[in-house]
């Protein structure tokens, strides 16, 4: 099997943000726009996207938070992403197909590595390298893919606008193990710090992450998502 080229490899594209920035709403959209282009691709989330990664994700949102340290919790989110890699993402990108994820590693980053509450700080350098090692795929030929994002699109919007959007989306799901409600229970300071940890982690990986104004509506938000995905085809 012939290793992976640029040219024949399907686009990897994360959506991340705090909560109720509307990022899950404009990956659907986004999902409609490549069909209309013609494009083929597929639709996955973190923790998640697999079906053994899914088992996970109930664990880690089911369990109690005094119940897995921080270590811990990275490791079981670094075990979901690993099988999520290598069993959906990167056999999709190596057909060709794109991949659209609603969360990735970034959010590892900024929830864990740079964790609004010290103490649950998990060192970024140990998360850096495990997180190499989580994507690196070995192909039958013996050579290397790296799976990372091409694009990561970071949903910015008023910390209190944002609750309030994601607490009415929450009211309305029928899904009670869901991860925004695993975090709309923390304090408006928590998520003010969230905030503030995309915002340094974009300032940080401008060459891949493009900061989204989340708090205009629907139209003009996929207007920025749009307009940064077009590059991509240029």
């Amino acid at each position: 099997m012939p290793n992976l080229d640029a040219k024949s490899r399907g686009k990897f594209i994360t959506f991340e943000g705090g909560e109720g920035g509307g990022k899950s709403s404009q990956l659907k959209r986004l999902s409609a726009y490549l069909t209309e282009k013609g494009i083929d691709h597929i639709v996955t989330r973190e923790p998640g996207g697999s079906d053994f990664a899914e088992k996970i994700r109930d664990l880690i949102l089911s369990s109690d938070k005094d119940e897995i340290d921080p270590l811990t919790e990275y490791l079981l989110f670094s075990a979901a992403r690993r099988h999520h890699v290598k069993s959906i993402i990167e056999p999709a990108l190596f057909t060709g197909k794109w991949v659209l994820s609603d969360r990735f590693y970034d959010s590892s980053v900024v929830y864990q590595g740079l964790s609004p509450e010290p103490i649950n700080q998990v060192d970024l350098g140990y998360m850096a390298a495990t997180y190499d090692r989580v994507i690196s795929v070995k192909r039958e030929d013996g050579s290397i893919n790296k799976v990372a994002p091409d694009m990561t699109l970071i949903f910015d919007i008023d910390v209190r606008v944002g609750l309030t959007r994601a607490k009415k989306v929450t009211a309305e799901s029928t899904n009670n193990n869901s991860a925004s409600d695993h975090f709309e229970s923390k304090s408006v300071i928590f998520h003010q710090k969230v905030r503030d940890g995309f915002l340094e982690h974009y300032q940080n990986n401008k060459d891949r992450c493009r900061l989204i104004d989340a708090s205009l509506d629907l139209d003009a938000v996929f207007s920025q998502v749009q307009k940064n995905i077009e590059v991509i085809f240029s």
